[in-house]
């Protein structure tokens, strides 16, 4: 029985330290977590959301007001269905056979969406399916996200990691949390040009590219870097920029968030919306600067990964980095509160994995 034990034990020992997995972790030094402190003081304006059917549909990540008042959110299965504002009269508007995390509409009325499985694709208003962008300088964009669309037409791309393709790995989720625990930063910025058919690389260095949007002057791009904590402002005139480095082009706008951060969403009088798929976690940073932690860890089975709890979160900042709006739900009752799209009279809160739309009226604005 002993000898049993033993050898029992040294199997699980030598599995924990030598079998393989896909990272290879990078070492990097979290900050403290600040907490539910300051501008993000623990409250409930978030709970009670009101809830929309999606009749079966799963995960409406990304929200946006198109043409005639119609809402458009894409969700898991590839579908990008359309509704009105209250719900109603929904639709299937396409299917990418993909799935779209992040899109917005140019100028043509053409929806331009971050499909994490297949590219970046416009989709015209027959539902017309076309590719834009699966590669920059001969190399796949493994991993596209989000979008954001200046008036000049040119496509902002965030291309979370060049590592872990969702299409390779099993899915967003999966794809995105082994780039997060690998560390090595591989994430960028792209910049299509639509007149020229060109794409290039405007940053890199990025753990987990996730959100982004355009400055009111369309001079700096806003960036969210899920897998650090932090909000990025770039200038669109970086060029191939390594943001491990200084550089004039690039700076923190935000840092040491009390969350995961995600989309990035354009509001009302001149406010940024970003939401957080999950709070922080302290086995998370604890392990940070611990390679060989990270990887036992993928060992595990996944009911024993340190995920964290869910907690609903979203805040809205100035192009300075102000924040001036902050709602949470500690239950944690909508999953994954990714981000907001906010209306004249409403604020769509998205989820990666919920099975409703949620929203609030914006009165809940003027309350304190």
């Amino acid at each position: 029985m002993k000898i049993t034990i033993t050898l029992l034990t040294a199997g699980l020992i030598a599995y924990l330290i030598f079998w393989p997995v896909p990272i290879s972790p990078v070492s990097w030094n979290a900050p403290h977590a600040p907490g539910y402190t300051g501008p993000h003081a623990p409250n409930n304006r978030l709970a009670d959301l009101q809830l929309i059917e999606l009749d079966d549909e799963q995960g409406p990540e990304h929200v946006a007001l198109g043409k005639y008042d119609k809402l458009y959110t894409a969700v898991e299965n590839g579908n990008i269905i359309r509704m009105n504002p209250d719900g109603t009269m929904l639709e299937i508007f396409a299917n990418t056979g993909g799935r779209v995390l992040g899109f917005d509409f140019n100028a043509d009325d053409n929806l331009i969406a971050a499909d994490a499985m297949r590219g970046v694709l416009s989709i015209a208003p027959d539902g017309a399916v076309t590719m834009l962008v699966d590669q920059v300088n001969g190399e796949p964009v493994r991993y596209p996200n989000s979008v954001a669309i200046a008036a000049s037409g040119k496509i902002y791309i965030t291309d979370s990691s060049t590592r872990f393709a969702p299409s390779e790995w099993g899915g967003t989720f999966e794809a995105s949390t082994l780039d997060i625990v690998e560390q090595s930063a591989t994430g960028r910025i792209l910049e299509y040009d639509p007149t020229q058919n060109t794409t290039r690389i405007v940053a890199q260095g990025l753990s987990f590219a996730n959100g982004i949007t355009i400055s009111s002057d369309e001079q700096t791009l806003f960036v969210s870097e899920t897998g650090r904590y932090r909000v990025w402002k770039i200038s669109v005139a970086a060029d191939g920029l390594d943001l491990s480095r200084q550089s004039k082009f690039a700076s923190s706008l935000l840092d040491n968030l009390p969350g995961f951060p995600d989309n990035l969403m354009r509001g009302s009088d001149g406010r940024i919306w970003l939401g957080f798929a999950k709070p922080r976690n302290a086995v998370i940073d604890f392990i940070a600067d611990k390679p060989f932690l990270r990887k036992m860890v993928l060992r595990f089975p996944r009911i024993l990964w340190p995920i964290p709890e869910a907690y609903g979160h979203v805040m809205a900042f100035t192009e300075d980095g102000q924040i001036v709006i902050d709602l949470q739900d500690p239950s944690g009752a909508y999953p994954e509160t990714t981000s907001v799209t906010e209306t004249s009279d409403r604020l769509y809160i998205q989820s990666l994995h919920a099975s409703h739309l949620g929203w609030l009226s914006k009165e809940i604005l003027q309350e304190k």
